[in-house]
């Protein structure tokens, strides 16, 4: 396993509906200032997070249909590193 899997991520749902409550944690107006900023902080890492498997899955999906014959191959997509 890489360096950069060190720290486990969330799948995508479980990142979207923890990101789901934040959101409606901080709409509610009852948190503290502090729980607020680190709430907000949770929901910037998290959305990084997301946007980052996304991205991945959408170059997976290219690769996947890309072929110089025309038809379906599937080959294995590495991310690049940030």
């Amino acid at each position: 396993m890489s360096q950069k899997n060190q720290k486990e991520t969330p799948s995508l749902e479980s990142a979207m509906q923890r990101i789901s409550e934040l959101v409606t944690a901080m709409e509610e107006g009852d948190l503290p200032l502090e729980k607020l900023i680190d709430s907000y902080e949770e929901g910037i890492g998290l959305v990084k997070d997301c946007q980052e498997k996304l991205d991945a899955a959408e170059k997976r999906i290219q690769v996947i249909t890309r072929n110089a014959r025309g038809g379906v191959a599937l080959s294995e997509f590495e991310p690049e590193e940030n």
